[in-house]
């Protein structure tokens, strides 16, 4: 390499860095606004998530169900959305990533009414299906269109949004369910319910106004509007063209030289072969990470506590059913507060440490909520002091989730795939996310019935210290580095190396 290309690549690497530190002033507007609107959608999830927990135990009672059939109805949207996290993928390859987000909402919306609407438990049951392939589709596109579109200074912060939402809309279901108990068992559980028509119909409507994906746009060919949506979410004209620029050369590296002059072809074909059949020693270590961190996000049992939670309480001495939601408002507060934490400081910290640090909490706090439930299971008096210590507990617990794996596995599954097969890829991971959620969510009350809650704690607390080396050994940190430039960590054996390879692979 002569002087003249030393020079030139050096001024190159100075120019990325101007680019980049650019975005640590501040924050562009109209990517904030498109971050919040496409993570508007996982609110859905959430306020399922928290207005199911309270709204079984009228629809047991209303309906005279059994525990399985609480169980099969609580974790069929969680198994039924891996449905609609596998075909998100390639539906976002096809039809763009903004079309797929509004999908999302229309499909949930349609289910929201039937279980709102629903006269009997084969109908209650039909409108959590249709809703789990709306939740399966948002879970994967929020994330995904996110991280597309944010500067790598800041993708970690704004693509924790999903969980944000999750979390607010958990704690909009603890309050929906504590301010209708009250009414009649046949009226409130249908309201809870079908009040998630609501938020449905509002993101449909905003999302239209959002652009789509400059990725994905330069993946169909469609490099004109693609600059124009950049210039918009850039702070310059110049960062625009760079950024640009940049995709555009890891799109042709990505889709390869013979596809690269016709891009309006490419629909995602091909991906599931590489994916599944035949792939590359990087893309293994990618899709590890991947998996592995959407399973152990569920196997952690996160869901099944929250959706379960009144029921655990209930066995522990407190029975009157608004305690019960009482208890879900404040934990949905500690969850709302950490995300908030996590969020603010994932890119600072980075996703390694704050993913460690929750995952280690966790695993303490579960510990903890093991031995307080034995405790109160052996005592007849059920002392008010043994229940507070089980209440911080699960608080501790969730804490420690929004700390760490609830936000950053979000951000971690949508950033570590390389362009072309992103979609399908982090449609992959979540597919086996919700697959755990709902196999969780479905055995949690039978495995604790056999075991007793607080076995089921100890349990959790055991996948929690696993969960634990798997993130030491194998992933990496992704902070400050693009998309594009991610790649390079999972090309090396040699993790050490990661910083001096990522600098030398900058935008690729």
């Amino acid at each position: 390499m002569d002087a003249n290309e030393m020079e030139s690549q050096q001024q190159k690497a100075a120019g990325e860095d101007d680019f980049r530190h650019s975005s640590t002033a501040g924050l562009n507007k109209f990517t904030l606004l498109c971050a919040l609107l496409a993570s508007t959608n996982s609110i859905l999830l959430g306020y399922d998530i928290g207005v199911m927990s309270g709204a079984v135990l009228f629809i047991k009672e209303n309906l005279k169900i059994t525990s399985v059939q609480v169980e099969i109805l609580v974790g069929s949207l969680n198994v039924l959305s891996l449905v609609g996290s596998l075909a998100s993928g390639k539906t976002s390859d096809y039809i763009g990533r903004r079309y797929t987000i509004v999908l999302a909402a229309a499909t949930f919306l349609v289910g929201a009414l039937l279980m709102g609407f629903a006269p009997s438990f084969p109908l209650l049951l039909a409108g959590r299906i249709v809703a789990g392939i709306g939740v399966g589709y948002s879970l994967m596109i929020a994330p995904l269109y996110t991280a597309e579109i944010s500067p790598a200074m800041k993708r970690g912060f704004l693509t924790s949004f999903p969980e944000v939402f999750i979390v607010s809309g958990i704690l909009l279901g603890y309050i929906v369910n504590f301010s209708l108990s009250g009414l009649p068992q046949n009226i409130n559980w249908r309201l809870m319910l079908g009040l998630a028509a609501v938020p449905a119909i509002a993101i449909g409507i905003g999302v239209t106004a959002m652009p789509e994906s400059p990725r994905w746009l330069v993946m169909k060919g469609r490099t004109d509007e693609a600059k124009r949506v950049l210039i918009k979410v850039s702070d310059t004209v110049q960062e625009a063209e760079f950024r640009l620029s940049e995709i555009t050369k890891a799109a042709a590296m990505d889709l390869g030289e013979a596809t690269s002059s016709n891009h309006s072809d490419w629909r995602g074909q091909g991906v599931w072969k590489e994916l599944l059949l035949n792939p590359s020693k990087p893309v293994c270590r990618i899709i590890i990470a991947a998996i592995g961190i959407n399973f152990f996000m569920q196997a952690s049992g996160n869901d099944a506590v929250i959706y379960y939670c009144p029921e655990v309480f209930k066995d522990a001495g407190i029975q009157d059913k608004r305690q019960l939601f009482g208890v879900n408002v404040i934990m949905g507060v500690a969850k709302a507060t950490f995300v908030l934490i996590s969020a603010v400081y994932l890119d600072r910290f980075g996703r390694r440490p704050m993913l460690l640090l929750g995952s280690i909490g966790m695993a303490v706090s579960l510990a903890v909520l093991g031995m307080g439930s034995k405790f109160l299971q052996h005592s007849e008096t059920k002392p008010l002091w043994a229940i507070i210590v089980c209440i911080i507990a699960v608080c501790a617990d969730v804490s420690f989730f929004s700390i760490g794996l609830g936000p950053i596995t979000w951000v971690y599954s949508s950033e570590i795939f390389p362009l072309r097969l992103r979609a399908q890829g982090t449609g992959l991971a979540i597919s086996v996310n919700r697959l755990v959620s709902g196999v969780m969510s479905m055995t949690f009350l039978t495995i604790s019935e056999k075991i007793t809650f607080g076995g089921m704690f100890f349990v959790l607390s055991g996948i929690m210290v696993v969960a634990t080396l798997f993130f030491y050994y194998f992933l990496p940190e992704t902070k400050n580095k693009s998309l594009e430039e991610v790649w390079a960590l999972f090309e090396d054996k040699d993790r050490t190396g990661d910083d001096q390879r990522g600098t030398q692979m900058r935008e690729m």
